[in-house]
């Protein structure tokens, strides 16, 4: 072989190991890539049924219950909420009122025939202080419209 034909070769080697270097980090990137919605885009469909994903919006006044080291709430954007369970410790500044993160995956839960979505959590992420709230879930928030 010359020359020339030798250098071709380690090139196109070269570029092949890029390429399939670049394949491998996509797909490792995408495999734990947890993607966020809304309870409003549950309702709608949008979200997967069989991977993990991360729900934002605010604890439901009212909707916390303590069953051991269950704890079922709902999370709501204003317009649409999902129940979540955990059996996972909860934060301590999580509480009623308060912007929440939860990465899980969606369950649906049939009784007598009544089929609801409930969401079971994994991790449960409260705000860390009064003026933090996590970007997506205010965008999500301010972009919706108080039911009335």
């Amino acid at each position: 072989m010359t020359k020339r034909q030798n250098r071709m070769i380690l090139v196109g080697l070269l570029v092949s190991g890029v390429v399939l270097g670049g394949f491998f980090i996509y797909k490792a990137l995408d495999n734990n890539a947890f993607y966020f919605y809304t309870p409003t885009d549950i309702a709608d469909g949008k979200a997967p049924t069989n991977k993990s994903f991360r729900v934002g919006g605010l604890v439901e006044t009212g909707s916390v219950v303590r069953d051991g080291m269950v704890v079922t709430f709902s999370v709501t954007d204003n317009n649409e909420s999902i129940d979540v369970v955990t059996d996972k410790t909860l934060p301590d500044l999580f509480k009623e009122g308060q912007g929440v993160v939860v990465l899980g995956s969606i369950s649906n839960n049939c009784v007598r025939s009544i089929c609801k979505n409930i969401f079971i959590a994994k991790r449960v992420l409260a705000k860390h202080d009064e003026n933090y709230m996590p970007p997506e879930v205010a965008e999500a928030l301010e972009s919706t419209e108080v039911k009335e």
